[in-house]
């Protein structure tokens, strides 16, 4: 089986500002990106047998707002294959609420957030509620870290180094730092090192190989394969093309005398029964 823990559901463009929409075309440079992300899209370039967990998103600083309604619509195609994270922007009033009704009322069974998408840092006292409720009702908690293509989201919320105080004063919280913290990998890292129930995932990265190899070469050296996780970021690429690319790293390095990257452990990362690890099997 294929486990990915990192693709979106939405409404496109109806839960976009026209800004986002412009700004996302720096996504991936020389690539069109389709946003529209429809599952039909994502089965169509997955293995049979991928199971996936799918969210939206709320920032509206950066202008996107999903609701998690769409999300449980989403989810409820094809609930044996599909696990739904709810999302908050808590910089909004009625967060709380949120969060409380898309787990109680929704049965979504994680939390997404958009710390620099939205302008709040993840170790900020005024999330507390959202880290014990997490801690209280066994929900994992992704979270975007690394940068962005959108010009208002503040870099200096993402560095993967703001979910240590977190992880310190809940440590039975599942917590996914979202593309290996990129360009803080290294930092990413180090963290998901020192703390046992914080892993990474994988997401959009397969497009940059030379800074992928890099990223994965540093997760070998310092031993944590075991804490990384494969997940796609569709709509911006799918499970095929994300398999395809973590597979060929190595080839690059023919004609070279660079160390490669463990075969084995690439794939123990593609079938790592990430639902088991992260306390959602149904």
């Amino acid at each position: 089986m294929i486990f990915d823990v990192h693709s979106h559901a939405w409404n496109f463009p109806a839960d976009f500002s026209e800004d986002f929409i412009t700004q996302a075309g720096r996504a991936r440079p020389g690539v069109k990106v389709d946003l529209s992300a429809t599952y039909e899209a994502y089965r169509a370039a997955a293995p049979d047998d991928t199971h996936t967990i799918v969210f939206g998103g709320k920032a509206r600083l950066s202008g996107l707002w999903v609701d998690d309604k769409t999300v449980a619509e989403y989810v409820g195609r094809d609930p044996a294959r599909l696990t739904g994270f709810l999302s908050v922007d808590p910089t909004r009033p009625g967060w709380e609420n949120e969060m409380r009704a898309g787990h109680e009322e929704l049965g979504l069974r994680g939390i997404k957030l958009l710390p620099m998408y939205a302008g709040f840092s993840p170790d900020d006292p005024a999330l507390e509620p959202l880290w014990n409720y997490a801690e209280a009702n066994g929900l994992p908690v992704l979270l975007h870290m690394g940068t962005t293509f959108i010009a208002q989201a503040p870099l200096a919320l993402t560095l993967p180094r703001l979910i240590e105080p977190v992880a310190l004063r809940h440590p039975g919280v599942k917590i996914i730092l979202a593309h290996l913290g990129h360009p803080y990998e290294g930092e990413c890292i180090v963290t998901i090192r020192k703390h046992e129930n914080v892993f990474a995932d994988v997401s959009a990265l397969h497009y940059r190989p030379w800074q992928f190899y890099h990223s994965l070469m540093l997760a070998q050296e310092y031993g944590v394969w075991h804490k990384l996780l494969f997940g796609t970021d569709f709509p911006f690429t799918t499970v095929n093309a994300s398999i395809g690319g973590i597979r060929g790293l190595n080839d690059m390095l023919e004609g070279t005398r660079l160390p490669r990257l463990d075969a084995e452990q690439i794939e123990a990362v593609i079938h790592r029964d990430s639902l088991a690890l992260l306390g959602l099997r149904h």
